[in-house]
């Protein structure tokens, strides 16, 4: 799959509106009971980059971007402003914000993840995209040096201690993140004259699995 590392003008993404979507197939059975199923363990995320949009500069950005991502051809970041930190938008990020794994004594490679919880259930994601110089690392409440102590993949979002975290060491993460996402249209449709009436274009952007 052909992805670029680079992210969305963050200003543009700003104001755009969209959010996860789930797929579940529902059955309803002859006593009106229903069977309720999904094929995706993972939520996906839609947005309308289009909203964002302020100015006539703000359009030619936004052509330039999806020129060089060839339309669908190539992914890139996103900022989803309402849910791009390990932990509450509202608080800066730390090392604790997140339970990474416990260790085993032997496993160096870690996955960073984000946890949704509500009530006693709960909701595992794993995050792909993290933004350099936001991760932060913890072990056994003992904040890690990047480069030092591991190293961190952020294309893929993998941690790799240098040394393995000691059985029952519990592993700690904080970090910014970006969405993996594409345009989901080959086409931009605009004008000077509709976007000065308030008539803004349709961009729509979707996540993608890397």
């Amino acid at each position: 799959m052909g992805f670029h590392e680079v992210r969305f003008p963050a200003n543009l993404s700003f104001g755009s509106v969209g959010g996860p979507e789930r797929r579940t197939e529902i059955v309803t059975l002859a006593n009106g009971f229903e069977e309720r199923n999904t094929p995706w363990a993972h939520s996906r995320r839609r947005y309308d980059a289009g909203l964002g949009l302020r100015s006539l500069d703000d359009v030619a950005e936004l052509i330039a971007f999806f020129e060089a991502r060839r339309g669908q051809l190539y992914g890139f970041r996103w900022k989803d402003w309402s849910d791009y930190k390990s932990g509450p938008s509202s608080r800066a990020v730390t090392a604790f914000d997140q339970v990474l794994a416990t260790g085993d004594g032997s496993q160096t490679v870690f996955e960073l993840i984000k946890t949704y919880r509500s009530g006693a259930q709960s909701y595992v994601r794993p995050i792909a995209k993290p933004v350099k110089g936001s991760v932060k690392i913890a072990v056994d409440r003992d904040e890690k040096v990047a480069g030092l102590e591991y190293d961190l993949d952020t294309r893929m979002g993998l941690v790799t201690f240098e040394t393995a975290p000691p059985r029952g060491a519990v592993i700690h993460a904080g970090f910014e993140f970006d969405v993996p996402v594409r345009f989901d249209t080959d086409r931009i449709q605009t004008s000077v004259a509709s976007f000065q009436a308030g008539d803004v274009p349709n961009v729509p952007v979707v996540e993608v699995r890397v």
